[in-house]
C-alpha cells in the first residue's frame, strides 16, 4: 500500500493529506472509503482495508485527516470547533475527493467510518444523499454519553501517566497535534450538546450499523438511535466486541461488511 501525498485547499489553508489507494481501479464497483476514528490515522487501519476490499472486489481508499498520522498538523494554540466533525464532512470530503480526481456524483463511493469516522459518513451521508452509495459504521457517535466522556477522560490519563502516548508516536508525526484536537474538542463542556440525530432522516442510502456490546465509548443507544431515524438501516450488535469491532472481531465484521456491500450494489436508494 504505498503512500502518497496531495495538497488540498480546506479552510483558507493547504493542507498536506497522506492517502494511499488499496488495489486497481474496479469499474464495476464503488470506490470503498476509510474513514479512522478519533486517534487514528492510515496506520492504525493495519491490514483490515486491504482483505475487506479483496472480500468485496473493489479498490479502497484510505487517508490521514488533516492533525492525523503524517497529514498537516493542527497548530498546538489552534482549538478544533465543536462541530469539526460536520465540518470534515460537509467541506472537507467534498474538496478531498476533487482533489484525487474522485467524482462521487458519477459513481457514489462506499463508506466504512469508524468511531468518530462512522459519524463523519453519516453527516456526510445525510448531506450529498446522492453522492454516497452505502455506508457501514462501527461504533459511530449520534450525540454525547456520560460514557463517552467518562471514557475519554479515562484515555486522557492513560496518555499522561501510561504508555498510551508511547503507542500513539507511531501513528503520527505530531502525536500532540491528533491527541489534542480530539480529546479537547470532546472534553469541552459545549460538546455535550453536540448531537446529529436531526440529520439522520436524510439519509437514503443503505446503512450498516455495528457495535460492541463491550464499548467502553457508548452504549446500544447509539445506534439503535440510528436505526429509529433510518428505516432502511441495519444493526449488528457483537457480543465480546468492544470499541472497535474490526479488530476485537475483524473476521466477522469484515464478512458482514462484505455481505451488506456486495447486496447494497443492488439495491436502489430509498427516494429523495
Amino acid at each position: 500500500m504505498p503512500i502518497e501525498f496531495i495538497t488540498v485547499p480546506w479552510a483558507g489553508h493547504r493542507h498536506r493529506i497522506e492517502y494511499a489507494w488499496i488495489g486497481p481501479p474496479q469499474p464495476a464497483r464503488p470506490t470503498l472509503v476509510f474513514l479512522h476514528e478519533g486517534l487514528g490515522s492510515i496506520a492504525i487501519w493495519r491490514d483490515f482495508p486491504r482483505q475487506l476490499c479483496e472480500a468485496l472486489g473493489c479498490r479502497g481508499l484510505v487517508f490521514s485527516r488533516w492533525g492525523y498520522g503524517r497529514s498537516t498538523p493542527r497548530p498546538h494554540d489552534e482549538a478544533w470547533p465543536i462541530d469539526y466533525l460536520q465540518r470534515q464532512a460537509v467541506e472537507f470530503l467534498p474538496a478531498f475527493f476533487e482533489a484525487l480526481g474522485l467524482d462521487a456524483r458519477a459513481t457514489p463511493p462506499w463508506f466504512y467510518g469508524h468511531s468518530d469516522g462512522g459519524s463523519i459518513a453519516l453527516i456526510h451521508a445525510a448531506r450529498f444523499p446522492h453522492r454516497v452509495g452505502a455506508i457501514a459504521v462501527a461504533a459511530p457517535h449520534i450525540f454525547v454519553e456520560d460514557v463517552t466522556v467518562e471514557g475519554i477522560r479515562a484515555t486522557v490519563q492513560a496518555y499522561r501517566e501510561g504508555g498510551l502516548k508511547a503507542r500513539l508516536v507511531r501513528l503520527h508525526d505530531d502525536v500532540e497535534s491528533a491527541f489534542g484536537g480530539w480529546s479537547g474538542a470532546w472534553l469541552d463542556p459545549a460538546f455535550r450538546h453536540w448531537n446529529i440525530e436531526a440529520l439522520l432522516p436524510h439519509i437514503r442510502c443503505p446503512v450498516l450499523a455495528i457495535q460492541g456490546e463491550g464499548d467502553e465509548y457508548a452504549t446500544m443507544a447509539q445506534i439503535d438511535g440510528i436505526a429509529a431515524r433510518v428505516p432502511q438501516a441495519r444493526l449488528l450488535k457483537l457480543p465480546a466486541c468492544g470499541h472497535t469491532p474490526h479488530r476485537d472481531q475483524p473476521e466477522a465484521v469484515r464478512d458482514a461488511i462484505a455481505a451488506f456491500l456486495s447486496a447494497a450494489a443492488s439495491t436502489p436508494q430509498t427516494p429523495a
